[in-house]
């Protein structure tokens, strides 16, 4: 039962991580000269004046829903973790993890969804490919939803 535990446990730090990453690190969108472009704010190096022009990515209401996706998830994820924390030290024995696993659910539908909404939004430069961190918001809004489903099975034992 302790590795089944620390299974679930590590596997929750995993997902925090690569949605933490997901979120904030700079490849969502990697431009043909390794460019990239992130979900909150992009600078670009000018050749004619070698300076830098920095602009938010927040001015398309498309971009706003994703970034608000993804740190939904990381907020959901974190509340998930501190949740089945919380049921694991106080919870009452006999009872499913049933709030760590439905909030765990709905960090992973998040996730997926802002990247799913990255993918079917319009507006980047043409040429480019997705970066890592798009490979990692599907990586671990797939990840929270297997922990979730995982969470829901759970039971406290003695």
């Amino acid at each position: 039962m302790s590795f089944l535990l620390l299974a679930v446990t590590a596997l929750h730090v995993l997902v925090l991580l690569l949605l933490f990453v997901a979120t904030l690190d700079k490849a969502w969108w990697v431009l043909p000269d390794a460019e990239t472009l992130n979900l909150w704010y992009d600078c670009v190096l000018q050749n004619s004046t070698r300076g830098w022009a920095c602009a938010s990515v927040a001015d398309t209401p498309g971009l706003r829903a994703v970034q608000g996706l993804m740190v939904g998830a990381l907020l959901l994820s974190s509340g998930a973790f501190a949740l089945f924390l919380w049921q694991l030290q106080a919870g009452p024995r006999g009872r499913l993890f049933a709030a760590s696993g439905g909030t765990q659910l709905l960090a992973g539908l998040a996730a997926l969804a802002g990247a799913g909404l990255y993918a079917a939004q319009g507006g980047r430069p043409p040429g480019g490919a997705f970066g890592h961190c798009f490979g990692l918001a599907w990586l671990g809004g797939a990840l929270a939803l297997a922990s979730g489903v995982t969470y829901l099975r759970l039971r406290k034992r003695d």
